[in-house]
């Protein structure tokens, strides 16, 4: 034998590398439903903050109320790999949030009555992630047990959790004139 002799070739060639598993969907919706779960907790975990900004409307982020007990999860859509689907949303109305009162200051005169500063405290009772983070809600409220009858006010709910109105002052026939608030209607701002 001579050394110029090339090594021996296997008569079988080398198998194929396998094929990369490809992963099921049911990863897909494993992961989706843990990042709604942790986009729930963020949300619950957000805190009532209010602050004025001289002259201006207040501002009070609304915190866990605002997701309600009352809200159902929404189901996770599947997506193929690589498409990434865009949020829907559905137009919300009066019975999709409850509303309260809160007093920030009451000044009574005996018989004469009360003069009564009272806020808005919403909460948000329809479908989980059913708020548009990018659109401007009114929500109109009506105020009942002011002297002179209904009081209107309007709020604008943005960025999912932002609610900014103007605080009503009212004058009750009494101190104990209750005072009551209902939610007339909700409208997207520039609709």
């Amino acid at each position: 034998m001579s050394q110029d002799t090339p090594p021996h070739m296997p008569a079988v060639p080398p198998p194929p590398p396998e094929p990369t598993a490809r992963k099921s969907r049911t990863n897909v919706i494993i992961i989706s439903s843990a990042a709604a779960v942790i986009a729930a907790i963020v949300a619950t975990g957000i805190v009532v903050t209010q602050s004025g900004h001289g002259g201006s409307e207040p501002t009070a982020t609304v915190g866990p109320s605002l997701y309600g007990m009352e809200g159902t999860a929404a189901a996770v859509p599947e997506s193929s790999p690589g498409t990434e689907m865009e949020p829907t949303y559905s137009d919300l109305d009066a019975d999709d949030f409850t509303m309260e009162l809160r007093t920030t200051s009451r000044q009574c005169f005996g018989s004469a009555g009360c003069n009564v500063t009272v806020e808005p405290e919403l909460t948000y009772v329809g479908v989980f992630n059913g708020i548009d983070p990018n659109v401007v809600y009114e929500i109109t409220y009506k105020i009942q047990g002011d002297e002179s009858g209904p009081v209107i006010q309007t709020a604008k709910l943005s960025n999912e959790t932002t609610l900014n109105y103007r605080p009503s002052t009212i004058s009750t026939a009494s101190s104990g004139t209750k005072v009551s608030v209902q939610i007339t209607d909700v409208a997207i701002q520039g609709r």
